[in-house]
This record gives C-alpha cells, sequence and structure tokens, in this order.
C-alpha cells in the first residue's frame, strides 16, 4: 500500500441481496449531511456529495445492478433509522427491496431485534415487522394507481397500453402474454427501454409531472401454485430488477385493488424474472392503499472501503471525469 497507507476516506458498507437484487448500505464513514428530514438531506448528498453514491455503485467497486442504502440518525426518536437509496442513475425516494436489506442489515449489526419498527425515507415513514425467522414486513407509503389503460406508440411495438401507478416510485405497468424468461434479458430490457423513451417522447407522467422511470411487465407465473403473476422491471438506470420489486409490487396492488381483482387482506404472490417471490397484501385508505411487502434478505458482505488518492476511478467509472472528494 502506499500514499501514505491511503486512509482517511475509509468507507464501512455493509452488502445483502434481497431475493437476489443487491443493496450496498453505508454505515460509517459518509460525509455529514445535516439536519432535517429524509427529503432535505437527500437533496443535499445529490447537490454536495453524489461522489458517495458513485464511488459505490458504480464500477470499479459496484455494479449497474447494485442499490445504495445510506443509513441516518432519523428525525424521530421513536424512529430505528432513516436512509436514503440511490443507484447507478441517481436517487430513489423509496426502495422496497432495499428496506428489506436494511431491516437485515439493521438485525445483522445489532440496532434492532424482531417486531415492529419504524424507518424514516424520503417519500415518507415506513413500518417494518422483523419476524423472528428473519422474514421483513414493510408497511409502504400510500400506494395508488393514477392512470388506466394509457396507450402510447412504441417504435417496433405499435400500441402498447398499460396502467400508471405509484408505490414509492413511478410505474408503468403492460401484460404480457409471453413466458417472462431470464434468458431473455437482453431482449425484454431492450423492450421496456422502448416503452419508457416513448413515455418520455410523448409527454406520458406521473401525478404533477412526475417521471415515469420504472416500466413493468406483467406476466404468467412460472407455477401457479407458488405465484400469482411473474414480472419484468426495468429500473431508472436501465437495469433490471432481480428482486419482484417493492415499490413495484406496492404499485401493483394498488391496480388490482381499483380493479377489484384482490381483496382487502389477500395475498398476491409476485413472481420476479429470477423466480425469487414476495407476498403483498394491502388496506384500504383514502386515495388507495397501505401495502405490505414480506420477503427476506441475506447479508453477504461487511467491507471497508478505501479511497487511493491516485486512483482515477476512485468515484466510479463515469461519463465525466470524477470530482476531487475524500
Amino acid at each position: 500500500m502506499t500514499a501514505a497507507n491511503y486512509p482517511p476516506g475509509v468507507v464501512r458498507v455493509i452488502d445483502s441481496h434481497t431475493a437476489g437484487e443487491p443493496t450496498r448500505v453505508v454505515v460509517e464513514g459518509a460525509p455529514d449531511l445535516g439536519g432535517g428530514d429524509m427529503r432535505s438531506r437527500l437533496t443535499r448528498m445529490r447537490e454536495q456529495e453524489d461522489w458517495l453514491r458513485t464511488s459505490l455503485v458504480l464500477e470499479p467497486r459496484g455494479s449497474e445492478a447494485m442499490v445504495g442504502a445510506l443509513l441516518q440518525a432519523p428525525v424521530s426518536p421513536d424512529a430505528a433509522a432513516g436512509v436514503l437509496f440511490f443507484n447507478n442513475a441517481g436517487y430513489l425516494g423509496m426502495c422496497g427491496h432495499g428496506a428489506i436489506g436494511v431491516v437485515e442489515t439493521l438485525a445483522y449489526l445489532g440496532r434492532i431485534g424482531p417486531g415492529r419498527h419504524v424507518i424514516e425515507t424520503p417519500v415518507g415513514d415506513i413500518a417494518i415487522e422483523l419476524t423472528p425467522d428473519g422474514e421483513a414486513v414493510i408497511e409502504n407509503v400510500l400506494s395508488y394507481r393514477w392512470a388506466q389503460d394509457v396507450a402510447v406508440q412504441v417504435d417496433g411495438l405499435g400500441e402498447v397500453v398499460g396502467d400508471i401507478a405509484y408505490g414509492g416510485n413511478w410505474f408503468f405497468f403492460t401484460k404480457t402474454d409471453r413466458r417472462l424468461l431470464l434468458a431473455d434479458h437482453p431482449e425484454l430490457t431492450a423492450l421496456t427501454t422502448r416503452i419508457r423513451r416513448a413515455l418520455r417522447a410523448q409527454g406520458v407522467t406521473g401525478r404533477d409531472g412526475a417521471e415515469i422511470d420504472h416500466v413493468e411487465l406483467i406476466g404468467p407465473p412460472s407455477d401457479p401454485a407458488v405465484a400469482d403473476a411473474k414480472n419484468f422491471v426495468l429500473c431508472p438506470g436501465e437495469q433490471y430488477d432481480r428482486s419482484p420489486c417493492g415499490t413495484g409490487t406496492s404499485a401493483k396492488l394498488a391496480c388490482l385493488a381499483a380493479d377489484g381483482a384482490l381483496a382487502e387482506g389477500e395475498t398476491w404472490r409476485q413472481e420476479s424474472i429470477v423466480g425469487g417471490v414476495f407476498l403483498g397484501r394491502y388496506r384500504s385508505v383514502d386515495g388507495g392503499v397501505i401495502p405490505t411487502i414480506t420477503g427476506r434478505a441475506y447479508v453477504n458482505g461487511d467491507t471497508r472501503l478505501l479511497f487511493h488518492p491516485g486512483d482515477p476511478f476512485r468515484h466510479g467509472i463515469q461519463p465525466t471525469r470524477p470530482t476531487d472528494h475524500a
């Protein structure tokens, strides 16, 4: 080791996966984002400390599929933690699989045990239940369908019809009769990317002009005895979700509730493109539903990340030259 044996600038992260989708939780060494709620801290991170995001989730340390989560001291003394979510493309208001990863990380660190806890996010507080056998039940934010049977013209596909819904992030859902196979992920990625580009080009948005940055195909399950549907989810950075997608399942529950296709309290079994399953339920409230998503994460790394001052890619491989931090 040269350059005075590296530090300062050591960042400790806990890695986990939820149904195959990775989460990297920052537990030590992050810059101080000050006080205020999680939305204001996310703004500060985006504007002043984006180097942390790019360092952790982009190559050579990370991968395009990696979702990061920065633990924060909560505003409320009754909350277990605050958290900011980010990925290869930017920042997320909420992340379902990431929240399950955060729960497992907090349990691994001994900060929580089985029982009910609250985590603060930029889009609101979520309640979590850690079961004695290690499953996490996430009570998500208000979810709702914004528009039904929206038609867009997509290059090479013609008219595509789907629903627009919110589950912590914005989704466009469209149904397909084809079998969704992991081996076909390059084709499915290209197809859903064309749909998202069409949504942007044709000015189709969520509430208040919000960008629809997730596109989800809903197809038949691999085994009807195990799941009710299988999905392929395109995430904002043009990577597919390996998990069934917690915010996507929340938004899907809102659509099912609006259609009268799933009763309050009944279970929806959502299968992912790699075969993992989340269990989803909801309760009705004014303006939509409050979903609960059940899944499990597994810690698979406890790592100290170093930043050599001479490493040109210490803040990730990105289109522009890394800025000089840490």
